[in-house]
């Protein structure tokens, strides 16, 4: 089981290796992508050798969400909360991309602590920016401020044109997912992990885990949600609880799933192979003969054949 990091790996050992190496002024240019479509740049002049530019490409919104400048909604407030006075927002971003950040290495604290858990969040501005409308919600059930007539339904951008939903209440915030996959092996496996996923809470030790329902059709909480969101071919994933600490987890989950979807079918496929193997191995042991033909055969054994030695042998 894999639970994916919430800081770009690359990212943070490119701050890591700039503030070690920020007296050699080495400019640097660094364009990369990460899972689910997110895109990276860097940029440090030799000018400005403290200044990094770091933008961001986020994956494309489906209709349904909500995108207020490039960015979900709250992701401005959720970078100035989190980074201070390290970071500015730039407006507008570089072309091609959502968000682009001024960071000012001068800037970082001196406690060396301090600094790399900063360094640290600063890595991790994809979970920052897409999180933020989840974030938003569950500080308002934590501090209890959900309306009690609350009834929206709110998309969150997850992946390129796909979103899943929330559903806040009162003492909980219900969260479903579609499940989309293109090849259709990858459907079968997700269909039954995710089966196996809801049935696994009922084994002893996972009873306080979040309630997990999963169904071949939209449930009720999504009848307001357009026909187009709703085109899952994996059913849908639904969770409720009182969440917290989950933001990149939930945001995650599709490809959490697709990443054990893909172990499972090499596994399949690697037993596979050595079952192949095996019954190759017994062919080739095998003597063939009758029981008093043994010790003539004891040298013999089968030998696989290419189609132009099979036409030169029955020639």
């Amino acid at each position: 089981m894999i639970l994916l990091q919430s800081h770009s790996r690359f990212l943070l050992d490119t701050l890591l290796n700039r503030l070690q190496n920020i007296e050699k002024a080495v400019e640097a240019d660094y364009h990369w992508a990460e899972f689910d479509d997110v895109r990276y740049h860097i940029q440090v002049t030799m000018k400005n050798p403290h200044i990094l530019l770091l933008s961001v490409s986020l994956p494309t919104p489906p209709p349904e969400t909500v995108f207020l400048g490039g960015l979900p909604s709250g992701a401005i407030e959720a970078i100035k909360a989190a980074y201070g006075a390290v970071v500015q927002i730039l407006d507008p971003p570089r072309d091609g991309f959502n968000l682009t950040l001024k960071l000012n290495l001068n800037k970082l604290p001196p406690d060396e602590e301090y600094k790399h858990a900063l360094l640290l969040k600063i890595a991790s501005v994809r979970e920052v920016v897409l999180g933020a409308p989840l974030r938003g919600v569950l500080k308002k059930l934590g501090a209890r401020n959900v309306a009690s007539n609350t009834d929206g339904l709110v998309a969150l951008l997850h992946r390129p044109n796909e979103s899943f939903f929330l559903i806040p209440q009162v003492d909980k915030v219900t969260v479903v997912f579609p499940m989309r996959f293109k090849d259709s092996i990858d459907i079968v496996l997700a269909t039954s992990f995710l089966q196996e996923f809801v049935e696994a809470r009922r084994a002893a030790g996972l009873n306080s885990a979040p309630p997990c329902l999963w169904s071949p059709t939209p449930p009720l909480e999504l009848k307001e949600a357009p026909t187009e969101a709703l085109s899952a071919n994996a059913g849908f994933v639904t969770f409720g609880k009182k969440l917290d600490r989950t933001v990149w987890s939930l945001s995650t989950f599709h490809a959490y799933v697709s990443y054990h979807v893909k172990c499972s079918e090499g596994f399949m496929h690697t037993r596979m192979r050595r079952r192949v193997e095996s019954l190759i191995e017994a062919l080739d042991r095998a003597k063939p003969g009758m029981e008093d033909g043994k010790n003539a055969a004891q040298s013999r054994s089968f030998k696989r054949l290419s189609l132009k030695e099979a036409r030169t042998n029955s020639s």
